[in-house]
């Protein structure tokens, strides 16, 4: 329910800073969409219509207030088998089912995963972001006359000195404006936006995809569309837990999964690809004073009057003016901290950073590095906790018998601990296993203790757990062998 008090929050309490924000977004939109455009196999409308549409329905429905989503690299290096074996068609019809399941896992809350996603995963993340950013400007810088460096230097110099003037406007807005009418007046030769692809004149409009309507196309489109989504999720969840931190502001996860799936399922019909949250953008959008839903709303609804009004200017726009702004992006995003805390954070830290950064540039896909990360952060507690593990031992008061105290937790990765603890040939009557301090996760830890009685009672031993929490005993309850064995002497539990 919208009420005045989240009306003038998410909208109007920042109306100069958001709309002078949109509109750097806006420029700095453009070539990046006819590129993803040029990297999926399409047209360059498909992707400015994309960025378009995503953009300002994520304005209404998103869960994080000035991130701006538009279509990525993310997505287009998926689909371009798609496009190339099957036309551009059924991109539109896999954009649907993709918006379909982000829906479908925003409704089963999806986004609860990202709490297995460490801080270490999302700093490697961050860093090899800002890495590809700066290295998607290399093609921009090789084989050019030393007028491009000379403008990217200028660019740079107004973007970060231009603050020391004034922050009443967002310094690269005037670093293009300036170094866009530099190189029209002088008539530099440089590349401008127009060299990337023709611009589209007309406005996007709906219309089905024209597919057939029968399930060998669903068969060609799921897998697909499936991809597209699961990297789509990923990258706009991590993207909404960054600018999180850099708002300091806490967001809808799940209505951002259930918003991005909405936008794609419209966007596939009004001729677009599909789009996720984009890093760099919403950088450039807070770091320009865009915070609330009004920058997202303005820089879609701008980059749309830029293209089809101001088509013939725009595409007079210096690249080198675009360049400086997304090196500026580059190095903001990228976290300098964590280099120099490469050896005063724990080891196994560094290490997941490092290597989600290395996987992420190695093979240009995001969610293969963050899947690297998180499995190493996996292995790394799994190992940690292993550490906390330990079994002390004492004869019991009788003399007859020998009490293990277990202590830690129980589970796939100390079984083998677990069990080693126990002398099964000692010559004892009972053994005592107290629990109290301990805990039994999974089934391998139920398997070991099985283990470990059933080999007491081959040795004629008397076997009593005492101490086991609720959870614990639930589990051996449910899960345990030994009890349903034949044996003489049977465990007691206490």
């Amino acid at each position: 329910m919208i009420t005045t008090t989240s009306l003038r929050r998410d909208w109007l309490s920042n109306v100069r800073g958001d709309v002078l924000a949109g509109i750097v977004v806006a420029l700095a939109l453009i070539p990046e969409a006819i590129g993803f455009s040029v990297i999926a196999g399409v047209d360059p409308r498909v992707g400015l219509y994309a960025s378009f549409t995503i953009a300002v329905l994520m304005a209404f429905v998103g869960g994080r207030p000035g991130m701006i989503s538009a279509a990525t690299a993310a997505i287009a290096v998926l689909i371009g088998p798609l496009v190339r074996d099957h036309g551009v068609e059924y991109l539109f019809a896999a954009t649907v089912v993709m918006g379909l399941i982000q829906i479908a896992a925003g409704l089963l809350k999806i986004n609860r995963l990202m709490q297995f996603v460490s801080r270490s995963v999302i700093t490697g993340f961050v860093n090899a972001l800002a890495i590809l950013i700066f290295m998607a400007q290399i093609p921009e810088l090789t084989g050019v006359t030393w007028v491009t460096y000379a403008l990217v230097a200028a660019g740079l110099g107004v973007i970060y000195l231009f603050p020391l003037v004034t922050r009443a406007i967002p310094s690269p807005l005037v670093a293009i404006v300036a170094l866009t009418a530099v190189a029209i007046g002088f008539d530099l030769p440089v590349n401008r936006v127009g060299d990337m692809g023709e611009l589209p004149s007309t406005l996007p409009w709906f219309a089905l995809p024209s597919v057939p309507f029968t399930l060998e196309t669903l068969r060609i489109v799921l897998p697909y569309s499936a991809t597209m989504a699961a990297v789509g999720l990923l990258e706009s969840l991590l993207t909404a837990q960054i600018v999180d931190d850099l708002t300091d502001t806490p967001s809808n996860k799940r209505r951002e999964a259930m918003g991005q799936g909405f936008a794609n399922f419209v966007t596939g019909f009004f001729g677009g690809m599909g789009g996720c949250a984009m890093i760099g953008q919403s950088v450039i959008n807070v770091k320009s004073g865009g915070f609330t839903r009004l920058s997202t709303l303005v820089a879609g609804s701008v980059l749309l009057f830029l293209i089809v009004v101001l088509g013939p200017f725009v595409a007079r726009i210096p690249m080198p003016a675009l360049v400086a702004v997304m090196i500026m992006v580059s190095v903001g995003t990228f976290s300098w901290t964590s280099i120099k805390k490469l050896r005063s954070h724990p080891s196994h830290s560094s290490i997941v950073m490092v290597s989600t950064v290395v996987v992420v540039v190695w093979t240009h896909d995001l969610a293969q590095g963050v899947l690297v990360g998180v499995l190493l952060s996996g292995v790394f507690f799994a190992s940690k906790v292993r550490r906390l593990f330990g079994v002390k031992t004492r004869p019991t008061l009788d003399g007859l018998g020998r009490r293990y105290i277990v202590q830690g937790q129980v589970f796939f990765a100390s079984v083998e601990r677990f069990i080693n603890a126990f002398d099964f040939k000692e010559v004892v009557e009972h053994v005592e296993i107290d629990v109290s301090e301990a805990h039994f996760w999974d089934i391998s830890a139920v398997a070991a203790l099985d283990r470990v009685v059933v080999k007491f009672r081959r040795e004629g031993t008397t076997v009593e757990l005492v101490g086991l929490s609720e959870a614990s005993a639930t589990m051996i309850d449910q899960f345990a062998e030994h009890d349903k064995l034949s044996s003489d002497a049977p465990l007691a539990a206490h």
